[in-house]
């Protein structure tokens, strides 16, 4: 598994999300023991893909935040997965905050005590269920050269604060569209040409203004109260030229300044990142008074309640790549700008003064291509994703069909980890399939476009099409498996046929099982294990003796 270890670093930290899965009910129905950001994604777990994305984003600093209960089995899976203890150093770290559950909303994350006590730089905010082949290095140059300030990046943290945020939107409606995927309603503007010619792989050419961000299910709630949607004149003096999208979706890929921890911290209302935090950073660059009302413009001139600790650098100066941050439209600013620090070093130097006149960071929208051949970006966040995602990644060419420079960072060393487990008389589609270590296939199978864990066993004569195995699953003699999700340990006795089915982890489906479109799991809670059986006959026995006693 290639990674690009050797960027330099940025000085920035990151926080990947791990949530708890409600969206996978088959297969996180106990989120403590198996939560979401430990489900295979093409034989990789969910959490390893963010993580790479930092990596190759020449981001260490890498935090990994989890509610308490489920602390334990992702420690567990970060020292003993061969994918994450392969991963290079320093590793991840993991919060488990007392604060946090399950239904913690993201900004309310970010006001927990113990998460503002590490953010101590620019941030960025990932999901655990993300899928990013682009290059995070692009797409924190972008930021740099449009969204921040170099007086910021050069400063020791002091007011105010200019640096703004940057969020990443993808095309839902692709080639591998899922039916019922989440979208949001945006507008965009467009942002000023800089005259200066753009590297032929740069992103600046997909950024532009954010103007308002809600997803489609609040659109839908707003076009039911209001029996229209309002568009306010602020908006259209500030931008004439607007671009609406409404098939698109949040990335939950966040790059934030240090400020906006205070601008969480005033607004206790706010709850989530996307709709809240952003969507109405992105209103206060055009509505009138907003960026007052919401105390931002005290938290941009520095007069939150903050302690002096929390006052801490941006990012380390020495770090800075004066290549990356020069930004026309800050040496066209037309704002007053305060005199330079030091008259003798800075003198007339514009570029590294703060403006006079405190005003609304820009938020930027990167609205990823859709085109096929675009780097894959997708979030993976319910189970008919979790499959189109790992059959999409099974067609990458493996590391010994194509060299290392040309190879996707999701590619595996090798399509089918252990031949010696095949035996012959079987089919198997390499170019669009991937078999991990230790699966034992016996004669007569076919298995074409279908992603098999480690320990898996595939019987004699069974048929997979378009599967996702996870980890130990055994498949009977003569099963027939078409679009099918089978969890860890689970097991379809022979002679099965299921369609479009979920099994959950550690199930026995009956042999000769006839199923379509259904979630096949045990009845939790109701199914006593022989252990309880037998303590509960005893109980009765007891409870038997004493009533005889007391006839007696």
């Amino acid at each position: 598994m290639p990674h690009a270890i050797s960027m330099p670093a940025t000085g920035l930290q990151a926080l990947i999300l791990c949530g708890p899965g409600s969206s996978f009910p088959t297969f996180t129905s106990n989120p403590d023991e198996n939560p979401k950001a430990l489900l295979p994604i093409a034989n990789r777990p969910m959490v390893w893909y963010p993580i790479d994305f930092c990596y190759r984003t020449g981001i260490t600093n890498i935090t990994l935040i989890c509610p308490p209960s489920a602390s334990d089995a992702i420690t567990t899976a970060l020292n003993t997965n061969p994918f994450l203890t392969g991963l290079p150093h320093p590793r991840p770290d993991l919060v488990a905050p007392q604060g946090l559950d399950q239904n913690t909303g993201t900004a309310e994350i970010l006001r927990l005590p113990e998460i503002r006590e590490l953010i101590g730089s620019d941030f960025v905010v990932l999901p655990c269920d993300l899928v990013c082949e682009l290059g995070g290095d692009k797409l924190l140059q972008a930021w740099m050269v449009r969204a921040a300030s170099l007086p910021e990046l050069l400063s020791d943290g002091e007011p105010p604060y200019c640096n703004g945020g940057l969020g990443v939107w993808y095309e839902t409606k692709t080639a591998n569209h899922a039916k019922g995927e989440e979208t949001d309603f945006i507008f965009t503007a467009p942002m000023p040409e800089s005259g200066v010619p753009t590297p032929k792989d740069s992103l600046l050419p997909h950024l532009s203004y954010l103007t308002y961000s809600m997803p489609k299910d609040s659109l839908n709630d707003l076009l039911d109260q209001k029996k229209s949607f309002p568009v306010r004149h602020g908006l259209l003096r500030s931008h004439p030229k607007l671009r609406m999208l409404t098939t698109h979706r949040d990335a939950h890929i966040y790059i934030l300044p240090k400020w906006i921890l205070d601008f969480i911290q005033e607004n206790e209302r706010l709850e989530t990142i996307g709709e809240d935090v952003v969507g109405w950073w992105a209103k206060a660059n055009w509505e009138t008074g907003l960026f007052g009302k919401l105390g931002m413009k005290k938290i941009i001139e520095g007069q939150s309640e903050t302690s002096d600790a929390e006052k801490s650098a941006h990012g380390d100066p020495a770090l800075a790549d004066d290549s990356l941050l020069g930004s026309p439209e800050r040496a066209r600013a037309h704002y007053e700008t305060s005199p330079p620090a030091d008259p003798h070093k800075r003198q007339g130097d514009g570029l590294l003064s703060k403006p006079k006149v405190p005003s609304v960071p820009p938020v930027l929208a990167y609205i990823h291509p859709s085109r096929s051949d675009a780097p894959v970006l997708r979030r993976v966040d319910t189970a008919q994703l979790l499959l189109a995602m790992s059959l999409q990644l099974a067609k990458l060419p493996s590391l010994e069909e194509t060299s290392l420079e040309m190879a996707s960072p999701f590619a595996h060393a090798k399509k089918v980890a252990y031949p010696e487990g095949v035996k012959p008389r079987t089919t198997i589609t390499r170019q669009d399939s991937l078999i991990a270590d230790n699966v034992m296939v016996e004669e007569k199978t076919s298995i074409k476009e279908t992603v098999i864990g480690a320990n898996c066993q595939i019987k004699e004569g069974a048929r997979l099409f378009q599967c996702l195995l996870m980890d130990g699953v055994v498949v009977g003699k003569g099963c027939k498996l078409t679009r099918c999700i089978l969890g860890k340990r689970s097991e379809v006795g022979e002679g099965s046929t299921l369609t479009d089915c979920e099994v959950q982890e550690n199930l026995l489906v009956d042999p000769r099982t006839e199923d379509k479109d259904n979630k096949l799991m045990s009845s939790s809670g109701l199914e006593a294990s022989e252990q309880e059986m037998q303590e509960a006959l005893e109980e009765e026995f007891d409870e038997d003796d004493g009533d005889s006693a007391m006839l007696g």
